[in-house]
């Protein structure tokens, strides 16, 4: 069973298995944190959700974080390592769902409640919160090939591969190409959700001279509106996430057409919202809660209106903007921003 929420967003480098905090008077649990993905924008917000609401919940006394970047292979000696430590519960971005299954499995028979965040696991025993991909990437895609005119050739900017949120993205991509016979993937990248590679993918391809009608890329999106300017290269339409960089851009970079579409970075402290109301023995009735996205275009007046709302400056320009979800964050945009934990 799955749970779907609308998102309405409130505008506004640990070392490997650091220990944040000590025990306090008012927190009670330890929160395994792990993640795969270092120097993405949006992997640290994640991060700093997760710290922010650990902390403006007042029921954690500490948190362990295995934060570096590695593959599922790593990621399973990070969760081990987590259940040796004797966690109350690990919350996971998970960088395979296969790979990382024996280990969440064995984290449940420790009595460990296991929460995966931003994308799917396979272990039946965990429960995921997650920003629904698949309908991520139908919304943009859709909206895309339509400002194509429904043909041409559409530059394929992917995620990271074996990432079930890539794969999932991908199965929206292809619902969306499916409806529009006459859009063509011109080529397909794996940008790793890495800002220097898919900025050089793009460089690369814009020096073979091959005419594209539009970019879909998968969340990395300012750097390659950076890489088009600086080539002098025609803006095609395009779509991004819902990060301050590229909002920025949809409001200032003359002649540029494109969509933002959400997908908040401060799922992460839903995450550990959700592993505190499972250890305080308030499961969910569903094993998956998906957050819906929206999408922000400005082509037309009412999405300029949102973009406008929904830019925030202040922010690094690879965070997303909805630093918060409604019901499931409680931190303050300072407490995000500060990146601060249980006793830091």
């Amino acid at each position: 069973m799955k749970k779907y929420l609308t998102m309405v967003p409130l505008l506004a480098g640990a070392a490997l298995l650091a220990s944040v905090g000590a025990s306090s008077a008012a927190g009670k649990y330890t929160i395994g944190i792990s993640n795969t993905v270092q120097g993405n924008g949006w992997r640290e917000e994640m991060v700093c959700a997760m710290k922010a609401q650990a902390l403006a919940s007042g029921e954690v006394a500490k948190l362990n974080i295995a934060h570096r970047n590695t593959d599922a292979a790593g990621q399973l000696e990070d969760i081990r390592n987590l259940i040796s430590a004797k966690v109350d519960a690990i919350v996971v971005n998970p960088a395979d769902p296969a790979g990382i299954k024996a280990g969440l499995e064995e984290a449940t028979k420790a009595g460990i409640v296991v929460v995966a965040v931003d994308q799917a696991v396979t272990e039946p025993s965990a429960y995921i919160i997650s920003n629904n991909q698949e309908q991520y990437a139908y919304l943009g895609a859709k909206w895309l090939f339509g400002q194509m005119g429904g043909k041409g050739e559409v530059f394929y900017m992917r995620g990271a591969a074996g990432a079930s949120a890539d794969s999932d993205r991908d199965k929206g991509f292809k619902k969306a190409l499916a409806e529009f016979p006459d859009v063509k993937v011109a080529q397909e990248v794996f940008t790793g959700w890495q800002q220097d590679q898919a900025k050089q993918q793009m460089l690369s391809f814009l020096a073979t001279g091959t005419p594209i009608n539009g970019i879909w890329t998968s969340g990395i999106d300012n750097v390659i509106v950076d890489a088009l300017v600086e080539s002098q290269a025609p803006l095609v339409p395009i779509v991004g996430a819902d990060n301050a960089g590229f909002v920025g851009q949809l409001s200032s970079v003359k002649g540029l057409v494109g969509a933002a579409v959400t997908n908040p970075g401060s799922i992460g402290g839903a995450g550990v919202t959700l592993a505190l109301q499972i250890l305080d023995g308030k499961k969910p009735a569903q094993q998956t809660v998906l957050v819906e996205p929206q999408l922000w275009e400005n082509a037309t007046d009412e999405g300029k209106a949102k973009l406008k709302a929904a830019a925030d400056p202040s922010l690094s320009p690879e965070w997303p903007v909805s630093i918060s979800i409604p019901d499931w964050t409680t931190y303050t945009k300072d407490q995000i921003v500060a990146c601060k934990g249980p006793g830091e």
